[in-house]
Parts: structure tokens; sequence; C-alpha cells
């Protein structure tokens, strides 16, 4: 999809004036602040801030899995605030897809039985969620790996098939949650440059929250948090993310 028409239509995520406050009183927290935030189609978008900045709790709105006290959550146009628990679990589940920095992998499961499982939960038949993860597993390096569990793979290979898992379902965004905070550098590096060819080759739009400078480097828009609102939102040099 060309930019222009991307353009044309509703961002895909919005937040509008949103506020996340935890306790009362004097042990009140406002963990997101009269936060305003709009992710188009295509982006590839990092977040970062200290601890308790709002970060986590801003990408846990945008994947459902917290609610907001207060303001408005737009996915693809539509109101998903007020969504039943059901009625997010099935945006969650033929929407989203999520990479964790702890890859929550099933232990004893081999790579492909990992990748069709959120299949599963769609309802697909067998031999299509098989093709579908076999063809997930070859799209991030893993052919002919179908059949290792995760304790016969290093780290950077678990995380490529937790992104596998997340691509299966074909997502219109993925959300990666400090993605690469178990790798050491070098296989960190290797793993973002994947997330970057997905989102630069197939259009994939990618939420990333991460702590490290060199991490959101590979992004091409990053968003700094702190005490719970947007302090800074601007591109990330081509240079830089190259």
């Amino acid at each position: 999809m060309t930019s222009a028409a991307s353009d044309r239509l509703p961002p895909l995520i919005e937040l509008v004036d949103v506020c996340r406050v935890y306790g009362s009183g004097e042990a009140e927290v406002r963990a997101l602040d009269h936060a305003d935030l709009v992710i188009r189609r295509g982006e590839f978008v990092a977040i970062m801030g200290p601890s308790g900045s709002g970060k986590s709790t801003a990408m846990n709105t945008i994947g459902l899995l917290d609610r907001p006290t207060s303001g408005r959550y737009l996915f693809n146009g539509v109101e998903v605030q007020d969504l039943d628990r059901d009625q997010r679990a099935l945006l969650r589940r033929h929407f989203l897809g999520f990479v964790f920095q702890g890859f929550n992998l099933l232990p004893r499961t081999s790579a492909l039985e990992n990748v069709e499982l959120p299949l599963i939960y769609k309802g697909m038949a067998r031999a299509e969620r098989i093709e579908r993860a076999r063809a997930a597993l070859a799209k991030v390096g893993l052919e002919g790996r179908e059949d290792h569990d995760p304790s016969q793979l290093s780290g950077g290979q678990q995380q490529r098939v937790a992104i596998a898992r997340a691509l299966a379902g074909d997502p219109m965004v993925i959300l990666a949650d400090e993605p690469t905070g178990n790798l050491d550098s070098h296989r960190s590096h290797e793993i973002m440059k994947l997330l970057q060819q997905l989102n630069r080759e197939d259009g994939i739009t990618i939420v990333m929250v991460t702590h490290e400078d060199d991490i959101a480097a590979y992004a091409r828009r990053l968003i700094l948090f702190a005490d719970g609102r947007i302090r800074s939102d601007a591109p990330v040099p081509e240079r830089a993310s190259a």
C-alpha cells in the first residue's frame, strides 16, 4: 500500500486523550496522562522511556491487555475501549501479533506446533494451519527446524519462532515488547534486521517497546514517554536505521 493510499484510510491505532489511573487519593498513579497517539499502516514505531514512564501501559492498552480509565481507543477506525472480554479476545486473535522478551514458547512442543497454536484458536483446519506455520517459519529463516523444540534452538532462533507465530495469523500489527531483551548483541541485531525487513518489504506495522537506543534506531519513528505523557515524537534518521 502506498503512503498516499494509507493516509486516506483511518489510522490503524489511535489513542485520544487516554488516561490510565491506578489507585486513588494519595496512592493514585497516572500511568497514562491524557496521551494522544496516532500510528498509521506500515509504520515501524519504537517507544522508549524510563521505568514508570507509561510506555508499557501504552503497549498494553494498544494490545487490549488493559483498558483506559478515560479517553478513546480506535483500532482501524473502530472504537474498542468499551468492547467486552470476548470481543477484545477476537480482535487480538485476528488482528494483533505479539512478540515478548521471554519468547513464551511451549517448552516440550516443536517449533511448528508453537507457531500453529494461535491458528488452532482461530479454528483453522489442520492442513491449512500446518501450511501457514511452515511458511511463517521459512519466512524467518527456520526452514528445516520445524521439528526442533525450544531446548534445541538458540535464543535468537527461539525469538524467530515467536515472530513466526505472530506472523502466521496474518496480523495487521505486531506488538513487540523488548524483543531483544534476552539476547546478546549479535543476535539482537539479527532479530532487528528481520523485523525491519518484515516492515519494509511486507508492509507489516510494528510497534516496539525498548530501552536500548541502538535497537530503537531500527525503527522509523521514535516516541519518548515520561510521567505518563508523550514528551517527543519524531522520525528516526534514515542513516541510523539502515
